[in-house]
């Protein structure tokens, strides 16, 4: 091990243990506010720009998304496309099963959580991203809304051993199930074709992907707090600023330490892996100890890309297309377990296990449907040239 991956490993390691330290002594966040804090929030109109601006930030999250997924060279334009067509149908379908079946009233709050249950199947298509044709995508978004919903439900209403998941972040709700939905159709679909894929990128497309990162580093803290009241905003933004920080070190060190140099596609994908598993804890948790789940989590993301990938997708059979299953399943998890040690209650741990084997059931469900309507996949595989008219120079 060379001087330079040991200073990293040693300022990580002491990151871990000065942010224990101080957690252990610090007062865990107050749960109606800032300590010090007597602003009154009562003007409702207020309040309804306030969730206007969150809608908005959510929506252009969800267009980073693509970006985020758009470093296979002749891929590019189908993921954009495959983004919109999915997020359309998915928050359509959203809120018309609010309102027909559940009675729900459009205001600011239903959309934004529409536009959250669209945010979460664009990171699903992530797992099986171009194993379908495009029109299908309008049927997968179809499709998830039902699920989401129901997820959602029983996150917001199943009391387990005497109280309710602590999600408000949306660890659970959103990153598991995006994650475990994306894997059940994968594993319905099993296209063998994807592992032929040699997936060339280029300068030019991973510099999306970097963008979009670091765009959505910035931006997460809208996305946390979006359905959360006024005086509880600061301290998710400042719990979620924190554990982003620490992922952005810890991916950093081990990238260094396992593969000595810095594999973008990893980076820019582990380091967002404090904002995933804080959703959870996101109230319940000190600054400090939101820099330790960030450190830790960042490394438990890129230890996963490097070494669990490869592993479940050859036990599995299927290709994780983005590596949503490193990043969104297990930093989820993660954060659910985090949040149970902390309020002392296996209530998030057992929500955890129930949606990963419900969303697992479902997106297998979905994945037949799509693979008994989708026909042959001829050279579609991961190229988007049969869905665009093009007129580029020949190479």
């Amino acid at each position: 091990m060379d001087s330079k991956t040991k200073t990293i490993l040693f300022i990580v390691l002491g990151l871990i243990l000065f942010a224990g330290a101080i957690y252990i002594v610090s007062a865990t966040a107050p749960t109606t506010g800032i300590p010090g804090d007597t602003t009154t929030y009562d003007n409702d109109s207020v309040d309804e720009n306030f969730k206007f601006i969150k809608n908005l930030g959510v929506w252009f999250m969800l267009m980073m998304v693509a970006f985020l997924m758009m470093f296979i060279r002749k891929f590019e334009w189908s993921v954009a496309l495959a983004t919109l067509l999915v997020a359309a149908t998915s928050f359509i379908g959203y809120l018309a099963i609010q309102e027909f079946i559940f009675g729900a009233v459009w205001d600011q709050a239903l959309m934004i959580r529409g536009v959250i249950c669209s945010i979460t199947v664009v990171i699903a298509i992530g797992v099986f991203l171009g194993t379908i044709k495009m029109w299908q995508y309008l049927l997968a978004g179809l499709l998830f809304a039902p699920v989401y919903a129901l997820v959602e439900w029983f996150i917001g209403n199943q009391v387990l051993f005497g109280s309710l998941t602590t999600d408000p972040g949306g660890s659970i709700l959103v990153h598991m199930c995006a994650a475990y939905f994306g894997l059940g159709v994968a594993l319905a679909i099993r296209e063998k074709k994807a592992f032929d894929e040699p997936m060339y990128t280029s300068t030019h497309s991973v510099s999306f992907v970097w963008l979009a990162s670091m765009i959505l580093w910035v931006f997460w803290p809208a996305f946390v707090t979006a359905l959360l009241p006024p005086e509880q905003v600061f301290w998710g933004t400042m719990t979620c600023y924190m554990a982003g920080l620490g992922s952005i070190i810890s991916a950093y060190a081990v990238c260094q330490a396992v593969e000595k140099k810095v594999n973008p596609l990893v980076y820019t994908y582990a380091m967002l892996a404090g904002p995933v598993a804080i959703g959870s804890p996101l109230l319940s948790v000190s600054p400090w100890g939101a820099l330790l789940i960030g450190v830790m989590a960042g490394i438990i993301s890129a230890l996963c890309f490097i070494y669990l990938n490869p592993w479940l997708c050859g036990k599995l059979g299927i290709l994780d297309v983005m590596g949503v299953h490193n990043l969104h399943g297990v930093g989820g998890l993660f954060g659910a377990i985090v949040a149970a040690i902390v309020i002392g209650s296996f209530t998030n741990v057992v929500s955890a296990i129930v949606v990963m084997v419900g969303t697992l059931i479902a997106g297998f469900i979905a994945g037949i449907i799509l693979k008994l309507t989708r026909g042959v996949m001829t050279d579609e595989i991961m190229d988007d040239s049969n869905d665009f008219i093009k007129n580029e120079q020949p190479a």
